[in-house]
């Protein structure tokens, strides 16, 4: 989205900065052009949610930002700095895929501290500091078959976490999950997010659930995707099935559709 630039204005403050800057990022499968020269700026601090028609590159934009697919041209930076000096939290839409089957719960959320070179000891404190930091109630010595979709999400999540991200990405994490299951896992990420304020980036195909967990919700058009809008919700945390009915939840839904149904249209 492009901004309005004065010709004198003084510079921004450190927390005021967009965490993330996307210039120029251009990619296309085959013929098929999904990003062509697109900006945009996500500030820090936020749970942002991805909302837009099918196939205008929802999961591609956060896998590029994650730096999971090259892109074909343009910078992505985190304060400057690229991907690969950022450490990054990803949780996959597919959690049965995700988790190593054949690997106890602790010891998928320890995987990625091994990476890290950091001794047994000190991942199992770890492991346990986000457990407590949490309040999460599961036996982590069950393998990933013995428990629910929503526990293995949430296993999902905290091997994500524990290596303490500086931005958490999430990739539909909730739709294949019972709707039961979703409402429990709404409320465990609202709880990460005011333990952590980790930025995070969550694409959503629902767009009761992207206005109800986000700060603000970017709206993508058709490809050659750009923004269609960037909207904030600020209604305060942790959010109830209250919020739901409340005059702004309805109100930012209500324009978030309208701005969907027009791309949907064009």
């Amino acid at each position: 989205m492009a901004l309005a630039i004065t010709a004198v204005r003084e510079a921004p403050a450190a927390a005021e900065r967009p965490h993330i800057t996307i210039r120029g990022l251009s990619k296309r499968f085959d013929e098929m052009v999904v990003y062509d020269k697109f900006d945009l700026d996500i500030p820090r601090g936020k749970i942002i949610s991805v909302f837009g028609p099918n196939g205008c590159g929802k999961s591609t934009l956060i896998n590029l930002m994650a730096g999971l697919i090259p892109k074909d041209g343009g910078e992505i930076l985190f304060d400057g700095m690229r991907v690969e000096d950022v450490k990054i939290g990803y949780v996959f839409q597919n959690y049965r895929e995700a988790l190593f089957p054949w690997l106890r719960a602790h010891e998928n959320i320890e995987y990625p501290l091994k990476f890290m070179r950091l001794p047994k000891p000190e991942r199992r404190r770890r492991v346990e500091a986000l457990v407590a930091r949490l309040g999460v109630r599961l036996d982590l010595n069950r393998y990933p078959y013995e428990m629910s979709g929503g526990q293995q999400q949430l296993v999902s999540i905290m091997r994500a976490l524990v290596i303490e991200p500086e931005v958490l990405f999430l990739d539909e994490p909730f739709s294949a999950l019972d709707y039961e299951m979703t409402l429990f896992m709404r409320e465990q990420l609202q709880r990460v997010f005011m333990d952590t304020g980790t930025t995070t980036i969550i694409v959503s195909h629902d767009l009761e659930e992207a206005v109800y967990v986000a700060d603000e919700i970017l709206l993508l058009t058709r490809a050659p995707t750009r923004v269609a809008d960037f909207v904030t919700f600020g209604a305060p945390r942790p959010r109830t099935d209250a919020t739901l009915s409340e005059p702004d939840f309805v109100r930012v839904k209500s324009h978030s559709l309208a701005v969907f149904q027009r791309e949907v249209r064009r």
